[in-house]
């Protein structure tokens, strides 16, 4: 069997091989059936293929019903028994609309047997999701406006969270700096200034469609205060990409402690791209090394072990 978990920017594929991670904007007409059609030959078609999504959500929809009608259309042209993972913790065969944004759920749904009293902290390129796995039940039918306001979703990740959205102001040479709120460096600039991702996992584009190397982050956060690399030097850009750091992680940090705090949990358990950073910070459990690499794609994994699960294999 193999699990597909289709989100706005990335596509994620588990199968027996391992996990497969492409960069897929839906937003610029991404060719999901195209990327899964080298899949397709390996996979058993005896059994369906097991997929979740967040894409639905990107602006390129009128609505979340196109966008899953779209990404269920898309997956079903090369896996034509296709079931789709829902918010209610059920498989679907078509498109319904408990079936957007359901990917954190069924991380939460594969985890909580093995880690029943934890908090779970899955931060990838995009968004933060953070979920406390002793209340399951609470969590069916939440949709991603839900939470938001209950803290369970904080829209910042490693790669694509535009660095003004996070600071107003930087101190640069003890001045109190304001910054340009265009989209000139992303969080990928800071966490690879900062040695936290390597090049090789700046996998989205660049704000300025440019090199993914050290000094092409460094010119692109100088930009952020309105300055070339020589005005301020590589020390101030790496103050930007420090301060982007630290608010970030006051941010993520603060909202996971909220969480433990209000379902008396006292345990964190950490996937995705960051999770060896925020495992750190949070003095957690690293999935990434309890798991394997399949923690960089864990909804994709578990939509596969959760259907794996439910047809008792």
């Amino acid at each position: 069997m193999i699990g597909i978990d289709v989100g706005g920017a990335n596509l994620k594929v588990a199968d027996g091989q391992g996990v497969h991670i492409h960069y897929c904007p839906l937003w610029t007409g991404a060719p999901i059936s195209d990327l899964l059609r080298q899949y397709a030959a390996a996979a058993d078609h005896n059994e369906p293929a097991a997929v979740v999504m967040s894409g639905e959500l990107a602006d390129c929809f009128e609505n979340k019903l196109q966008g899953i009608g779209f990404i269920a259309d898309a997956v079903r042209k090369v896996f034509p028994k296709a079931r789709f993972y829902g918010t209610d913790a059920t498989f679907h065969d078509g498109a319904v609309p408990v079936l957007a944004a359901a990917n954190w759920l069924v991380s939460a749904d594969f985890l909580r047997e093995k880690y029943p009293d934890a908090v779970l902290l899955d931060i990838g390129s995009t968004t933060a999701d953070i979920i406390p796995l002793s209340r399951f039940s609470d969590l069916l039918g939440l949709t991603d406006l839900a939470r938001l306001q209950k803290g369970y979703l904080v829209y910042t990740g490693m790669l694509r969270t535009p660095v003004a959205t996070l600071l107003s102001s930087v101190n640069l040479g003890r001045i109190t700096t304001p910054v340009s709120t265009e989209y000139f460096a992303a969080s990928a600039d800071a966490h690879l200034v900062l040695g936290h991702i390597a090049p090789v996992e700046y996998t989205c584009d660049t704000p300025d469609h440019k090199e993914k190397t050290p000094e092409a982050s460094l010119r692109r956060l100088a930009r952020v205060v309105c300055a070339d690399l020589e005005e301020i030097g590589e020390e101030g850009a790496r103050e930007i990409a420090g301060a982007f750091w630290e608010r970030q992680k006051e941010i993520v940090c603060g909202a996971v402690r909220r969480v433990q705090e209000e379902n008396g949990v006292s345990s964190v358990i950490v996937a995705g791209l960051g999770a060896s950073l925020f495992a750190r910070e949070l003095c957690g459990t690293d999935l990434n090394r309890a798991l394997g690499p399949v923690a960089d794609a864990l909804p994709a994994y578990a939509v596969r072990e959760v259907a794996l699960r439910k047809h008792g294999k």
